[in-house]
């Protein structure tokens, strides 16, 4: 049987760690998993800030005309 003990600690000088935990057994075996969280992104930095910051972003009829433009631009080539 196993059980979970879930500690959260500081990262000390020489990037060392320190736990402390009474219901650990003396002398025993245990399984030591460290996490460390991604800071939160700065305001406005997320992805969906980053796509709609993007000048290639247009609205669907811009899209339109630009199609429009393009196949006309592709069409003189073959006159």
């Amino acid at each position: 049987m196993s059980a979970t003990v879930r500690l959260t600690t500081t990262v000390l000088p020489g990037h060392k760690i320190e736990v402390t935990a009474p219901e650990l057994p003396v002398g025993g075996t245990v399984e030591v998993t460290v996490t460390v969280p991604t800071p939160p992104a700065p305001e406005g930095k997320g992805i969906l800030d980053f796509i709609n910051s993007s000048p290639f972003r247009k609205t669907p009829e811009e899209w339109e005309q630009f199609e429009r433009d393009f196949q006309e631009e592709r069409d003189s080539w073959d006159r």
